[in-house]
């Protein structure tokens, strides 16, 4: 990806809007972690959350779709949650501070709900999207780093860290449609950074700064 296509598209008069996707496993939360330490050095205003939650009332429902005991639960009703979750979100955090000109890094957006149930539990794409744009509105992502890891490596990661939950118990083929379909809706994107997740920490760190950088005109 060079300049132009990262720069294509962000707003002059707003903050930047940063997204990390990918499959269970793939590191997002630490990137995100190291990322806003980065920014901070550089005198950047951060904000970061995560999907589902972020809100009082987005972490209560991210306890619902979540919970393994909640195996009865419907794919409609798993979708709605996600973007009701994510419309709060957009109101109440994300919104106010892009319009306030901070820098939001989040953990999973739209493209998750997309792959997960539009995809995996297929209720199509264009039916999670079209439910979601009440709550998103004109926001997009500026920036959308794509960790792409192998659904095999990502389940035996998060197996040495806790107890799986929910969407994280669910079959290696399940696992394995998530993973396909971010490459699908991922590729060719000019707002998508497709990075290897089996690389280091430090590695990945280092080409999502060196995209930063671009896009903030530091490089």
């Amino acid at each position: 990806m060079n300049r132009e296509d990262i720069e294509h598209g962000i707003r002059a008069d707003r903050g930047l809007f940063i997204v990390m996707e990918g499959p269970d496993g793939s590191g997002k939360s630490t990137q995100i972690e190291l990322l806003s330490e980065y920014l901070s050095g550089l005198g950047k205003s951060c904000l970061i959350t995560r999907e589902p939650g972020g809100t009082e009332i987005g972490e209560q429902i991210r306890q619902v779709i979540l919970n393994p005991d909640n195996k009865a639960m419907s794919e409609v009703t798993e979708m709605l949650l996600y973007a009701a979750a994510r419309a709060q979100l957009m109101k109440e955090k994300i919104i106010p501070a892009l319009e306030s000109g901070h820098v939001v890094l989040s953990d999973r957006f739209l493209d998750s709900s997309l792959v997960y149930q539009g995809i995996a539990r297929g209720l199509g794409i264009d039916t999670v999207r079209s439910v979601n744009g009440l709550g998103i509105g004109e926001y997009s992502p500026d920036l959308v780093f794509f960790l792409d890891l192998p659904e095999e490596e990502g389940i035996r990661r998060k197996k040495g860290q806790k107890q799986l939950d929910r969407m994280e118990q669910e079959s290696l083929d399940f696992h394995h449609m998530v993973a396909e379909g971010y490459r699908q809706i991922l590729q060719d994107r000019s707002d998508v950074v497709r990075i290897d997740a089996a690389a280091s920490v430090e590695e990945i760190q280092q080409q999502i700064r060196d995209c930063i950088e671009k896009s903030l005109g530091e490089g």
